[in-house]
């Protein structure tokens, strides 16, 4: 069965490249992308303004767009009517499993994952507390979610992608890992965001473009894999048994590297970036490895 399916991802990569040759449209990422990407961050996110709850609370606990939640900050604090806030959360992969070795760890060492939850513009003051009417919203807000003054972010343009080659040898410049995707995703493709373990603090700029690519044979990952799988059939019947085998002296180190997408840089913190995936062949998982273009 798992011969099947990687036999059928040959020929679903292969298609995608194919498929994408014709599509070298150059527009810019749409405002959900860049507003709703999130960050990874060791910045210190500041938490005194805060959403306090929202009409209906007795049977209530989140809102959605177009509806109003009340913050905790008004005159008396210098908020206006007009002011906008962007609405954050910081979250955790409830989860705890990794699906490529040390993720968790190297995430933790990236900083706090920080949810763009929405944006939302103060309609009225009373007292010590404002009231906003929630303009657009990525995901629900709730009581207790973080309220920072709204900044407009950069929206980097987007490259033709008609000369993308799927076999690019490396260009010697600064590598890193999808460590993973937005909600904490472990398989990713084309317009999702991935967080990567490189950021403002190694150079990187909203902007710069990062080639996904993995190595043949590597098992960073930890979905099962019969080792060698690539070459040969190591022990016994392995997934590959009965299609060939090549002497072992081939490995992730001297055969070509796949490059499976790219993607740009839409916000960083300092060691780390958020990356919208602009062309994918096939699926980008947590332990794919980035560089810099």
């Amino acid at each position: 069965m798992r011969g099947k399916i990687v036999l059928a991802s040959l020929f679903l990569g292969f298609a995608g490249f194919a498929a994408f040759a014709q599509d070298a449209s150059n527009t810019n990422p749409f405002p959900n992308d860049v507003y709703c990407s999130g960050i990874v961050t060791t910045e210190s996110v500041p938490k005194d303004t805060y959403v306090i709850t929202g009409p209906e609370s007795n049977v209530r606990i989140t809102f959605d767009s177009g509806e109003f939640v009340y913050i905790n900050k008004g005159a008396g604090q210098g908020v206006k009517v007009g002011d906008e806030f962007s609405i954050v959360r910081p979250v955790i992969d409830t989860i705890k499993i990794d699906w490529t070795k040390s993720q968790a760890s190297i995430l933790k060492k990236m900083g706090t994952v920080w949810e763009d939850e929405a944006r939302a513009k103060v309609v009225r003051l009373q007292g010590d507390v404002s009231i906003a009417q929630i303009e657009h919203a990525c995901n629900y807000v709730q009581r207790g979610d973080i309220a920072l003054p709204f900044v407009e972010r950069p929206v980097p343009p987007l490259k033709p992608q008609a000369n993308f080659d799927p076999f690019m040898p490396a260009d010697g410049k600064a590598l890193a890992m999808v460590i993973t995707g937005e909600n904490f995703q472990q398989q990713v493709g084309k317009n999702d965001i991935v967080y990567v373990n490189l950021g403002a603090s190694q150079g990187v700029k909203v902007g710069d473009y990062f080639r996904v690519f993995r190595y043949t044979g590597t098992q960073r990952e930890t979905a099962y894999q019969e080792k060698r799988t690539p070459f040969d059939a190591s022990e016994g019947l392995s997934p590959t048994y009965g299609f060939g085998s090549v002497p072992k002296k081939w490995d992730w180190s001297n055969t070509p590297r796949e490059d499976v997408g790219e993607g740009v840089v839409l916000r960083t913190g300092p060691n780390s970036a958020t990356v919208l995936i602009t062309f994918c062949g096939r699926e980008v998982f947590p332990g794919d490895y980035v560089e810099l273009e």
